[in-house]
């Protein structure tokens, strides 16, 4: 274990910095807010803080239209704050990475703004203007947003191509000045003393250069945006625009300008392709495993198919990530609950988590419970992916606006993005009574929802998390060793080994996702074990893995004798 590097032992947190803690009383999360809150961070046990984007932007995508890379947005504070807010994080023996938008800048954009201004502005190739043909786009490329990928320029006469909304031009990655520029950006951060990146969308940063059409017919698309196509016609609407030929060059130019750091900085990336490790130590160091997350419902035979898939697909040297919750999906408490057990699952959920082989990552406000905000009206979307298909569902469509509503509502990104929940009083204690928030509050944390009523209540979601937290960093085998699943067969309980040669520990792990009891019987080198920690009650430490007795949704981590 003692090899393994900080970020392979760690447990990120993500904060969403609009929604985390309002410092200045205007409404919106903000670093002072942050930097106040780090030592909850560090007393709930997290090691590593991962920051959605922080930039100055439009926010007409929650904030991944950016305007300027290397400066922070007013809203949050200043460059000082930020500093302060590093500063006071490492302190605290916290690591901070950042979110970093690779394929795309705000339209405000100084370099966007200068590329626009004329067909011979030295910056015109930073970004990607074709000329139109037989009068429309230059070919049927659609965004991911729904709609046209092109946008026509009146300025210039020109179309600009732009993957998501059209306020995001796409970079044009193929221009070596445009790499430079953006590994400037990348050594700015890290010459401040940031712990790395977590790279967003890096499977569009290339289009094929020839700009083939795609062979989705035109009538598909009347009915559907391209988010509500089959996987096999999305594969076929995008391929000429996702995935091509450059991105692992690129990611190794990357790794190689990080790597000029001490400290071992960390490339996390949003995408859940294992090539994207390279050949285990030349590209990313963290790629998301998505597929586990992707799921209607987390059973044992899923976790099971899944681990058994990624692990085996991981090239030498690769480390394994996983997550179960971030800001563009529903939360965990809504999602994988089923009404009646939501706090058992959300347990149980954690616990997987912390134990699997790999580097967890944490969502903010899963640690407390939250679930999803229910918006009633479109004006009180912020999301717009979700404004940009409630447009594209009626106007271009014919839908009516209550059914296109009630579709924007449903996949709305809002609803995990409300303000997190510090105490009962007016707000929550994101923001002062009386303070419009940027998003509503969700109404439940009058409901012991929050982190004040829970904070010493041994009973709590937050108390638990607290207690897997430090489980985890108490037993080596469940940060480093090696993961062996058992009894394949059950349907009820997920039960794996996880054993770590440097000290010998090896734990078993056995999670009961029934309501009912489950026999669990253990054919291995030993029968005995102890017990490490159960959120059943077990009056005896002392276990006889020929049979033991799994509680409903229980959570049973033993070391083997």
């Amino acid at each position: 274990m003692a090899d393994l590097k900080w970020w392979q032992k760690a447990v990120f947190y993500q904060i969403y910095p609009r929604s985390f803690a309002d410092g200045n009383g205007d409404g919106i999360g903000d670093f002072p807010g942050m930097t106040a809150k780090l030592d909850y961070l560090r007393d709930l046990g997290v090691d590593a803080v991962w920051l959605s984007p922080h930039y100055p932007s439009p926010f007409l995508d929650c904030g991944y239209d950016i305007s300027d890379y290397v400066d922070v947005g007013p809203e949050y504070g200043t460059l000082d704050d930020f500093k302060r807010f590093l500063e006071a994080a490492h302190e605290r023996d916290i690591k901070v990475i950042l979110d970093f938008v690779l394929n795309h800048t705000s339209d405000l954009h100084a370099w966007f703004k200068e590329s626009r201004s004329s067909l011979d502005n030295p910056k015109r190739d930073w970004f990607i203007w074709r000329d139109g043909k037989d009068g429309g786009p230059p070919n049927n490329w659609q965004s991911l947003f729904g709609g046209s990928a092109w946008e026509l320029d009146p300025r210039t006469g020109q179309y600009y191509y732009h993957c998501f909304l059209k306020s995001q031009p796409d970079l044009n990655w193929r221009n070596p000045e445009v790499k430079e520029a953006m590994w400037d950006v990348v050594r700015f951060w890290l010459d401040l003393g940031v712990d790395g990146f977590r790279l967003d969308a890096i499977g569009t940063i290339y289009e094929h250069p020839d700009l083939p059409p795609h062979t989705i017919p035109a009538e598909k698309l009347q009915h559907a945006t391209a988010h509500d196509l089959a996987d096999a016609e999305f594969r076929q609407l995008m391929t000429y625009q996702l995935h091509q030929p450059g991105v692992h060059e690129l990611m190794q130019e990357l790794r190689r300008v990080v790597d000029e750091y001490p400290g071992e900085k960390v490339l996390v990336g949003e995408d859940d392709n294992v090539a994207y490790h390279g050949s285990g130590d030349d590209e990313l160091h963290l790629v998301f495993n998505f597929p586990l997350m992707l799921t209607d419902k987390l059973t044992p035979e899923h976790i099971r198919s899944n681990q058994a898939i990624r692990l085996a697909d991981l090239p030498p040297g690769a480390w394994p990530c996983n997550t179960l919750g971030n800001h563009d999906v529903s939360r965990m408490w809504s999602r994988f609950g089923d009404g009646k057990h939501d706090a058992e699952l959300a347990r149980l959920h954690l616990a997987l988590l912390l134990t699997l082989k790999g580097t967890p990552f944490l969502y903010n406000g899963e640690e407390i419970g939250m679930s999803n905000l229910k918006l009633t009206s479109l004006d009180q979307i912020r999301d717009t992916m979700a404004t940009s298909r409630y447009a594209a569902l009626t106007e271009e469509k014919g839908l009516n606006p209550e059914e296109a509503l009630e579709y924007a509502l449903r996949i709305t990104r809002d609803r995990c993005r409300s303000p997190l929940q510090w105490d009962s009083s007016a707000n929550s204690g994101f923001s002062p009574a009386g303070v419009e928030t940027w998003l509503p509050v969700n109404a439940n944390y009058r409901e012991r929802v929050n982190v004040a009523d829970q904070l010493n209540d041994p009973a709590s979601t937050l108390s638990f998390y607290r207690e897997m937290l430090k489980l985890r960093r108490n037993n080596p085998a469940l940060i480093a060793g090696e993961y062996l699943a058992l009894n394949p067969q059950s349907e009820e309980y997920f039960a794996f080994l996880r054993h770590e040669a440097s000290s010998g520990q090896t734990c078993l792990v056995a999670l009961n996702f029934s309501d009912t009891n489950q026999a669990a019987i253990f054919d291995l080198e030993t029968s005995r074990a102890r017990l490490l920690f159960s959120n059943r009650s077990r009056p005896d430490a002392a276990l006889d893995l020929r049979q033991i007795d799994l509680q409903p949704f229980e959570i049973l981590v033993a070391e083997l004798n």
